[in-house]
């Protein structure tokens, strides 16, 4: 069984591949029907031999940098399907702009961006450590046992929000396409030809799945601040959390991609969790999604040297040459 570098993400009614040099081609099923594929070059400052591409740094580099690639596609991805609207900025949005001298749109997304942290930070850092202050422990307890409470309720609070939020029509349909891109990666691995056909026979849970790192996060983070001193004031722990959050990132990182790495027992004891919550965060695709997917896959691992926009026959629509870095 070969091993593929190309990873993915499920964006609306398409699928992105990144290549391991830094391209992202992405596929989308416009809303006639038709197939638009659009490649792009996006540099990772997580380089080999650099201080942001050291063990455990690159973790938080490439976690950002994918937080924001992830925004900017899955926009783009909603420009190609046809959902896009068109609306004056207003007038706050103008005087930014000029303020900083950038667009509306780069605004717009860096408020989507902080907006999302925000929600995290809220969802799995705030509400657990408020919650954890509200027990009205014993005395005799120790503080390990809190801190680990602390961690349990992160945790179950993440795993009802994925849950949850798979009830939503739109999520669903990114569950299915996240399944797609997994089973199209699967077929290639197993040196199966890549067609719908072929690829539906293929699981759609995969170790090197995003899923994997964020639960990896959650757990990691459970053992991480039971081992850090416990303090009894709610905003230093909150502020301990905000802190170390970044070490946990990287930490996980790292053993995501160890564990990745080997098909050894202790390396599958470490992705058993995360597969299984791919459960949640994939769903079996059909032969559509999965064409979109394999668009994607193609076009991933033949990349054009310049950025480029085509439809599925190849045929050319637009065409951005390589700008220097």
């Amino acid at each position: 069984m070969k091993r593929c570098t190309v990873g993915g993400q499920a964006v609306l009614e398409g699928v992105m591949m990144k290549t391991p040099a830094g391209g992202i081609a992405l596929a989308v099923r416009k809303s006639d029907g038709s197939i638009v594929r659009e490649f792009r070059n996006v540099q990772t400052r997580a380089k080999k031999g650099t201080f942001l591409g050291a063990p455990v740094v690159r973790g938080v580099v490439i976690f950002i940098e994918s937080l924001v690639t992830g925004m900017k596609i899955t926009t783009r991805s909603a420009e190609i399907y046809g959902e896009a609207v068109e609306e004056e900025p207003t007038r706050f949005e103008k005087w930014l702009a000029e303020k900083l001298g950038k667009s509306a749109m780069d605004i717009a997304l860096a408020v989507a961006v902080i907006l999302a942290c925000a929600l995290a930070i809220g969802l799995f850092v705030f509400i657990p450590t408020f919650v954890v202050q509200l027990i009205p422990w014993r005395p005799e307890t120790a503080n390990i046992w809190k801190s680990l409470s602390e961690g349990i309720v992160r945790l179950v609070i993440f795993l009802l929000y994925i849950f949850g939020i798979g009830f939503m029509k739109d999520i669903g349909r990114l569950y299915q396409y996240h399944g797609a891109e997994h089973k199209v990666i699967d077929c290639y691995e197993h040196d199966a030809e890549v067609t719908p056909e072929n690829a539906k026979r293929y699981s759609r849970f995969h170790p090197r799945c995003g899923t994997n790192y964020l639960f990896l996060v959650m757990a990691i983070s459970i053992l991480f601040f039971a081992a850090l001193p416990y303090s009894t004031s709610f905003p230093v722990r909150f502020l301990t959390r905000l802190v170390f959050l970044p070490v946990v990132a990287g930490i996980s990182y790292e053993v995501l991609r160890a564990a990745a790495a080997s098909d050894g027992w202790l390396a599958r004891a470490v992705r058993a969790p995360g597969l299984a919550l791919q459960r949640l965060t994939t769903r079996e695709p059909d032969l559509e999604m999965l064409e979109v997917a394999i668009a994607a896959f193609d076009l991933a691992m033949d990349p054009p040297d310049h950025e480029i926009i085509l439809d599925l026959s190849g045929k050319q629509e637009s065409e951005k040459k390589k700008e220097d870095a």
